[in-house]
């Protein structure tokens, strides 16, 4: 499988309604850097409260 977003092999992939999207290393952490850095990220996080400690 290819990656989604080049010509490279993909390291990773993922599958939702029988639909697979694969992607390289290089992309993965690309795109796990930017979700990491979202508002929509940080809004989950508040809302589960996973900083919290026990």
């Amino acid at each position: 499988m290819q990656c989604h977003y080049c010509d490279r092999e993909a390291a990773y992939a993922a599958e939702k309604d029988s639909i697979k999207v694969g992607l390289c290393e290089r992309h993965f952490r690309k795109r796990v850097e930017e979700l990491a850095e979202s508002e929509e990220l940080a809004a989950l996080k508040e809302k589960l409260d996973i900083n919290r400690t026990k």
